[in-house]
Parts: C-alpha cells; structure tokens; sequence
C-alpha cells in the first residue's frame, strides 16, 4: 500500500541525487523524503474525513448532549471519544478543558476529554498508521481511549472539584448560561465541502515544521546512531524500561507529528513497542508546558491527582503493549 512511497524516495535520493543508499548521508535522506512524503499525505486524508465528523458534531453540541442527558457512564465513553476525533495538543486541549468546566459538564467526564485529546488525533493516527500499520494504530486508539475512560471516572470518584483554582470559580459565577443552544447550519454537504478541505490543509499547515523537525530528528537517528544505543537502555529485558521512557519524557515536550517519527526509529532500533508506545504517550500527555498551563486552573492537590494517575496508566499501558505484542 505505501510501496509508491519507498519507490519515489528511490528514484529522487538514488536516482536523482546519486547517493548511495549504504552510506549514513543516503539512508538518512531516503528515510525523511519517504516518511514526510507518506504522512502528509495520509495526515491530510484522515484531517479531511475528521473535519467532516467535527462539522456534523461540534463542540457545542456534544457539550448541550452531556448536560441535557443521563447516559449511565457512556458519558466517559463519549467525552473520551470526542477528544479522540478533535485535533488537539495538550495546551490547546484546556481552553476547552475550561470551557467543559464552565458548562457545567462533571469534572471526571471533563479529564476524559483532557486526558484523551492530546494522546489520540487524527495527526497521531496517520503517522501511526504510516510507520507501524493498521494492527498496532487499532491498539494504539483503543488503548488512548480507556485510558481517558478510566482516568477520568477516577477522577471524577475523587471529587476534586475544590481544588479548582479561584480564577475557574470566578469565571463559573460570571457565567449567565451554561447551556447555549447549538443552531446547526442547514448547508448540505457539498456546500461545507470547501470548508472541509480549507479546514483539513489548516491542520496539515499548522504541524508541517513539526512534521519536518520530527522527521528530520528521525532521519538523522535512523542513519547515524549505531543499532545498540536504544535497545541497550530501553530493552524489553529490563523492568525499568517502561518507566524510565515515561521519565525521559516528561521534559520533551512535543505534539504527535514530531514524535511519531521519533517513536519509529526507537522500535527500528530494537525499542519495544509498549516501550516506544509509553513514551510517545509521556511526551504529548505529560508535559511540562502543559503542567504549567494547567497550573491556571488547577490547584496542587488536583494537579497531582492527574499527572500520578495519568503517568500510573501509561506506564501500565507500556507493559501491557509489551506483553501483547
């Protein structure tokens, strides 16, 4: 399916450009022309059919679905869901984190979101599906999203909603409504298609530098660093593998498209999967930036209760993907 991919890679760094594809210069350039090639083109194609489900189910109106309804806690499973298909960072996820708060949606559903959003988006899941195929992305978005299930209902057990600072309270007494109707434009398909396709090349633009870093970070490690680097200090053989990754994470911070590619070139370096999976998980959930924005609108207590939890589960997840893959 991505033979065409490899095959114009070839033709420009060997055919073109003469290298020799034994050299580390050759191997390098090959990886970054064949890996942009292929994620930009499955990153728009996937961006376009998640605008199409985010044009039909916009934030208002699965936000006036979680408060008008009782849905016995398919509410996590929805939240979760949503965040899954909205392409969202961890930084720009709590805006909307906020805005989850103030309409009145329960806190624990509001995590599931939050936890679920940076982890699983379309970004992830055409790179994903790019470097390691259908099986493993399945595993990948199915795993994101217990995680912010099961997250979030903890969460919400705690009752945590003291330790929300004094500036969401304020902004939550000077809210008038929490309920704003959702007027849904009656524009058929072909009409919101331009907007689509505008919308979807915005998401592709908006993460093309961070494509490009990541991949070229890739291509360099790909070429350059010798087979035993990663495998030595992150083999499935060592207990603290798992932990030790999400540890090495925390503080490099990135989105998807620059450590998708990053990820690649830990499994082809004899990483474990599980291993790789909980890093990329650390990298774009538990982050530094996002603790500090998070700080705005969560006190301590709170702030510990979700970077603990959240780092416990993808730690977890770690050792679970290594054991079933």
């Amino acid at each position: 399916m991505f033979k065409v991919f490899t095959y114009l890679a070839d033709w420009i760094i060997y055919n073109l450009a003469g290298l020799n594809p034994d050299t580390h210069l050759g191997q390098a350039l090959h990886f970054f022309v064949e890996d942009t090639s292929k994620i930009l083109v499955l990153l728009f194609v996937i961006s376009f059919i998640m605008g199409i489900v985010n044009a039909y189910f916009p934030i208002e109106k699965v936000r006036n679905f979680l408060i008008k309804r009782k849905l016995y806690g398919l509410e996590y499973f929805v939240a979760s869901l949503f965040g899954a298909v909205t392409p969202f960072c961890s930084c720009s996820s709590i805006p909307l984190f906020i805005g989850f708060v103030n309409g009145g949606i329960p806190l624990g559903i509001t995590f599931a979101y939050l936890i679920t959003s940076p982890l699983v988006n379309e970004v992830a899941v055409a790179m994903f599906i790019g470097y390691f195929g259908f099986k493993i992305t399945g595993i990948y978005v199915v795993s994101g999203i217990i995680l912010g299930i099961t997250g979030g209902f903890v969460l919400g057990k705690l009752k945590l909603e003291n330790s929300l600072t004094d500036w969401v309270k304020q902004i939550q007494r000077q809210s008038t409504s929490n309920s704003i109707e959702y007027k849904e434009e009656n524009r058929p398909f072909t009409k919101r298609l331009p907007d689509i396709t505008r919308d979807s090349w915005s998401i592709v633009s908006g993460v093309l530098l961070y494509i490009f870093i990541g991949i070229a970070l890739g291509a360099a490690m790909h070429g350059y660093v010798p087979e035993h680097f990663f495998s030595t200090y992150l083999s499935a053989d060592k207990w603290y593998a798992v932990p030790l990754a999400v540890l090495l994470a925390v503080p490099m911070y990135a989105n998807a498209a620059g450590i998708v590619p990053v990820i690649e070139v830990f499994v082809t370096k004899g990483v474990s999967i599980g291993t790789a999976l909980a890093f990329m998980m650390a990298v774009v959930g538990l982050s530094l930036p996002e603790a500090t924005l998070l700080r705005k609108v969560m006190k301590w207590k709170m702030m510990a209760a979700f970077f603990g939890l959240v780092t416990l589960f993808i730690i977890i997840s770690g050792f679970i993907f290594n054991f079933l893959i």
